[in-house]
């Protein structure tokens, strides 16, 4: 017979619902201060003067060193109380956006950017933090809510940003992101942890060395893990690839940059898809849930081509594209988070590492081909990425825990 208050202390504690949709809105707010560029790349090249080619060089580097960030400091959360951890990448986040808000020059502008890259490791600490903190049948249900967060800020700065160079000039969307980090740094310690989980086994934590090192064995070990970071460094290089495309597409056929947040308003409804796609994963299995997704995303690539000039089939293309990419996104974090409890921060480390220079080189593609090769040349290079991550899915299946 069991011991109740054996199971009921080694039973994971668990977080209100109050307290996750705060920590699913605190990593929309914290991952939306990378996003709000793209809708304002128009204007931002024709302040400084630089080309389109050239402007992809600021989502390009805060890509590539959110990676180099997230390779060097995530792993402390392991380690590190993750309260103190989440105040100090806020903390840095908030003069990052303060420096991109005054910059007078292009440099500036770029540095600071990717200085905001570099501490934009909040959103991604946060789901190892939470799904430690919950039964593992919730896992999808609580990764998919949290992933919500991240896909909301990124849609939603495309509405906020479009929106606010519109009306008020391209400065004042990083005045909000801003005061958004302000409020964080009170808000976030309020509602974390101050002390540092026990460790049951009373075995001292990996030194920071120690925790670098370690990625390649787990690697190895566990394969699934950097072919779930590589499905989504083509799902988010596509995506990221195809918004900047948009943001430089739509201003030079007639619309403003208002438009470009428009279609994100609609695009953000795929949010309240992300929960729906973590329960389906639990109840399938997260693995062929994934491929499921991938042919969604694969559909809506497939419409690109007749969407150049057409808003209403660029839509539906962008909610196809969304939904599917957001979804993979939270399968294969579902998967990572099963395997084993006891590393989550660093399979987080991983897979976004993986991840992001991915969506660094895309971001850089994405307008470098828009430039030179149009509609056509983005259309086809979404097409390529959507199979490719069809094929990864369908050999992803070979992983499934029995």
């Amino acid at each position: 017979m069991s011991d109740p208050d054996k199971s009921e202390n080694t039973a994971p504690p668990r977080i209100s619902e109050f307290k996750l949709f705060l920590f699913a809105l605190a990593s929309a707010a914290v991952v939306a201060n990378g996003y709000y560029i793209h809708p304002l790349v128009t204007p931002v090249a024709e302040e400084f003067g630089v080309s389109g080619a050239t402007i992809g060089l600021v989502p390009a580097f805060n890509q590539i060193a959110l990676a180099l960030g997230i390779l060097l400091l995530l792993p402390l959360g392991d380690r590190i109380n993750n309260r103190k951890l989440v105040t100090i990448f806020v903390i840095g986040q908030f003069f990052a956006m303060l420096t991109m808000a005054l910059s007078g020059s292009f440099m500036l502008f770029v540095t600071a950017s990717s200085l905001l890259g570099f501490f934009t490791i909040t959103p991604y600490l946060l789901p190892a933090y939470v799904t430690q903190r919950v039964r593992p049948g919730r896992i999808g249900h609580v990764t998919g809510i949290m992933t919500a967060g991240v896909t909301l800020g990124i849609l939603v700065s495309r509405v906020g940003g479009g929106l606010l160079g519109h009306y008020f000039g391209w400065r004042s969307a990083f005045w909000v992101g801003v005061g958004s980090m302000a409020l964080l740094v009170i808000l976030l310690p309020l509602i974390m942890e101050r002390r540092q989980d026990e460790n049951p086994s009373g075995v001292e934590p990996p030194r920071y060395g120690e925790l670098l090192r370690s990625l390649w064995p787990i690697m190895k070990s566990l394969p699934e893990v950097p072919l779930g970071g590589l499905m989504q460094a083509l799902s988010f290089g596509l995506f990221l690839a195809l918004w900047l495309a948009i943001g430089l597409h739509l201003p030079r056929n007639g619309y403003g940059v208002d438009t470009v947040g428009y279609l994100a308003i609609i695009a953000a409804i795929n949010v309240l898809a992300s929960p729906y796609a973590g329960k389906f994963a639990d109840r399938i299995g997260a693995e062929r849930a994934r491929v499921y997704f991938s042919f969604l995303q694969l559909v809506g690539v497939f419409i690109l081509p007749f969407a150049g000039q057409n808003l209403w089939l660029l839509v539906i293309a962008i909610i196809f594209n969304t939904l599917g990419g957001a979804s993979i996104d939270v399968c294969s974090r579902t998967i990572m988070f099963s395997r084993a409890p006891e590393i989550r921060t660093r399979l987080m480390t991983i897979y976004v590492v993986i991840m992001f220079i991915g969506g660094g080189i895309s971001s850089w593609l994405g307008t470098a081909t828009y430039e030179f090769y149009g509609w056509g040349g983005i259309s086809t290079m979404a097409i390529i990425y959507a199979l490719s991550i069809m094929g990864l899915a369908l050999w992803g299946l070979g992983f499934k825990k029995s």
